[in-house]
């Protein structure tokens, strides 16, 4: 293995004077020679200590042949050629990466045409490693191993992930059913690694592992699974191998619009494992969730729009000490179209004589939109029609 490490920078850019050496893995000091990739995991579970030489050049440049190279870090040393030749041992540093949801992935820079690199990040993204094996098949083989033993540690980061959402009062429907790394596509063309969090009724996105109930509490993004669309799943036509052909698109209805997110992933296995959990969690939270309301006004009239899975749709009014005024019902099954502005506008046409019904949300109405998809969606899954 060769290690690229220079404060985090790939090989590509580094400095003129950064070292590229040849490290030992170890295992409190136990050298293990030359191990295969599983061997060594093995040894170092769960964590993989890597051994660098941080700097070496400034103690080459200039020497004369066969001038005595001293080994003390200090620059104060390269002027004292009486200086004792120092233990290259003392100037070996560790970096120890903990294999509990750390990021691993062989889509990184530098770009290399023979696919040698890993990219292997602390949870609290802290630290970066660039690692280059000695061909594509031993980094690959690193990177099944590197991840094998991660996976291994996850049911440990479930339960503290769990035992934070109880700690912070959460409510029913937030249970941790999976947790993953997600690259995001920028729309700059840039990426930037997520660590997703699927609960039973929410998609929460961190920029690191949260470490606490506070952190858990504040995801760099949230959205409700039952209004949030998978729209594509799987490889885009003529993508390069290390490309991020392997990918999945997903669309949440907002207060303020439609945003829509790209993410890729290592490979075909987690893929359909994403694939099917964002299904499956959106059907699951439609019906967990089973009715939503939103105020709303037709006809010049304020009232109320309720959605529910199995009763369809009601619009009602309420007056204070009275019960409700059910201006109009319909079933799921009545209903034949629907559309909306973009702004605040919804169109409910059930085929009835009063035609296309007109209603104003007062609000973007993308997020209603997207919850009569989530609905339809389970309710044509619960009957069986769909795989």
């Amino acid at each position: 293995w060769t290690v690229s490490f220079w404060l985090g920078t790939p090989a590509c850019s580094l400095p003129p004077r950064a070292t590229l050496g040849t490290p030992s893995v170890s295992d409190l000091g136990t050298d293990l020679g030359h191990p295969g990739p599983r061997r060594a995991l093995n040894w170092v579970l769960p964590s993989l200590p890597v051994k660098y030489m941080k700097e070496i050049s400034p103690y080459f440049k200039n020497s004369s042949a066969g001038a005595t190279v001293s080994w003390d870090p200090s620059p104060s040393a390269l002027q004292k050629r009486s200086s004792p030749l120092l233990p290259p041992r003392e100037l070996r540093e560790g970096r120890t990466v903990p294999l509990k949801m750390c990021y691993v992935s062989r889509k990184c820079l530098p770009a290399d045409p023979e696919h040698r690199y890993l990219e292997v990040c602390s949870a609290d993204g802290r630290l970066a490693l660039f690692l280059r094996a000695k061909d594509e098949a031993t980094a690959q083989s690193w990177l099944s191993a590197i991840q094998a033993n991660a996976s291994a540690l996850l049911p440990r980061v479930k339960e503290e992930l769990r035992a934070q959402l109880a700690g912070a009062g959460a409510v029913a429907g937030r249970d941790i059913k999976h947790v993953g790394w997600l690259t995001e596509q920028l729309p700059s063309a840039g990426t930037r690694n997520l660590l997703a969090v699927l609960t039973e009724k929410e998609l929460l996105l961190y920029g690191s592992l949260p470490q606490s109930r506070e952190a858990m509490g504040k995801p760099t993004h949230s959205y409700p699974l039952i209004a949030t669309r998978l729209v594509h799943s799987g490889p885009a036509k003529g993508s390069a191998l290390y490309e991020a052909e392997l990918s999945f698109a997903l669309r949440s209805g907002t207060r303020l619009g439609v945003q829509t997110h790209l993410f890729s992933l290592e490979n075909p296995r987690d893929l359909a494992l994403w694939t099917r959990l964002l299904v499956d969690g959106t059907h699951g939270a439609a019906e967990l969730v089973q009715e939503v309301s939103t105020a709303c006004t037709w006809k010049g009239q304020d009232c109320t729009l309720s959605i529910h899975i199995d009763k369809g749709f009601t619009i009602f009014t309420t007056e204070p000490g009275l019960s409700k005024t059910i201006l109009l019902q319909q079933p799921f099954e009545k209903l034949q179209m629907s559309s909306d502005d973009g702004t605040k506008m919804l169109y409910l046409d059930f085929g009835g004589p009063e035609g296309e019904i007109q209603l104003d949300l007062h609000s973007c109405p993308k997020t209603i939109v997207f919850i009569i998809h989530s609905f339809l969606s389970a309710k044509v899954t619960r009957l069986g029609l769909l795989a």
